[in-house]
């Protein structure tokens, strides 16, 4: 059996400056890891700069990498064409960080979800307006909305938090197999961060999904977790099963990050 994503030896290298410059960025350097079938919470940890984001570009397909091997169920992630693209989308879906930079503020958030559910419809076929609205209420009512609560409203109607998950639902509507969410919940006022972050878990019981969350936060990557991977200048430096990882991190950085958490838990 195949896994669900395979990433092999993967470096990805920007130039600087113009096309006869010879200054280069190294932003992922010799990266593996995989993903199986099992439904599992992948946690990518590390500061601004260590490629996490990167990553997460390259598994999405928005970037090649310069070297090394991507798969997604066995087959590379080199989606070109329009078609090509639309069939690996079905499967793979991105959260971005910022809800309010993935919806124009002039255009109401329903037309969002009805133009996915239209581009994604399971058989192919152009859906009707009724069955546009119920995949669109479907997808909501995982996140703990409904369409009522967001129809004929614009962005700025809806609060951060609303607004992330609606950003959740709309991935939701073709029914991928991961999700790839970087960031997710740093633009999200602090009181609920949780709740978006349970709401992952949530998904990947009720749905059978597959999550790589992407975070500078190690506190959350453990809650949420079931193996983390920490990175520094494009480098794994560490990796494992989140209670390991957390509970006796062997790398220096692993360490500084979990004492940068302890400092700043509040004592029961």
């Amino acid at each position: 059996m195949n896994d669900l994503l395979s990433l092999s030896h993967v470096t990805k290298i920007y130039r600087q400056g113009g096309l006869l410059s010879r200054r280069h960025i190294t932003a992922v350097s010799d990266v593996s890891l995989t993903l199986g079938e099992e439904p599992e919470i992948l946690s990518i940890v590390g500061e601004s700069g260590s490629g996490k984001s990167t990553i997460a570009a390259m598994i999405l397909g928005q970037t090649a990498p310069t070297e090394g091997r991507l798969d997604f169920r066995g087959s590379p992630v080199a989606v070109h064409g329009r078609a090509e693209r639309r069939a690996f989308m079905r499967q793979v879906q991105p959260v971005l960080q910022n809800p309010f930079e993935a919806f124009n503020p002039l255009k109401r958030v329903d037309r969002y979800l009805f133009e996915t559910a239209r581009s994604f419809a399971p058989d192919g076929k152009r859906p009707d307006r009724a069955a546009v609205e119920r995949m669109a209420d479907e997808a909501l009512s995982h996140i703990g909305l409904t369409l009522a609560e967001v129809k004929g409203r614009f962005p700025h109607e809806l609060s951060g938090g609303q607004l992330q998950r609606t950003a959740i639902a709309r991935a939701l509507i073709p029914q991928p197999r991961l999700l790839v969410a970087d960031e997710p919940v740093s633009m999200v006022d602090a009181s609920l961060r949780m709740a978006i972050v349970n709401l992952f878990g949530q998904l990947k019981r009720e749905l059978g999904l597959s999550i790589i969350y992407i975070t500078h936060d190690l506190a959350t990557a453990y809650y949420i977790s079931d193996r983390i991977i920490i990175m520094k200048k494009g480098e794994i430096v560490e990796q494992g099963k989140a209670r390991a990882v957390l509970d006796n991190p062997q790398h220096p950085y692993s360490q500084a990050l979990k004492e940068a958490v302890l400092s700043t838990t509040p004592a029961l």
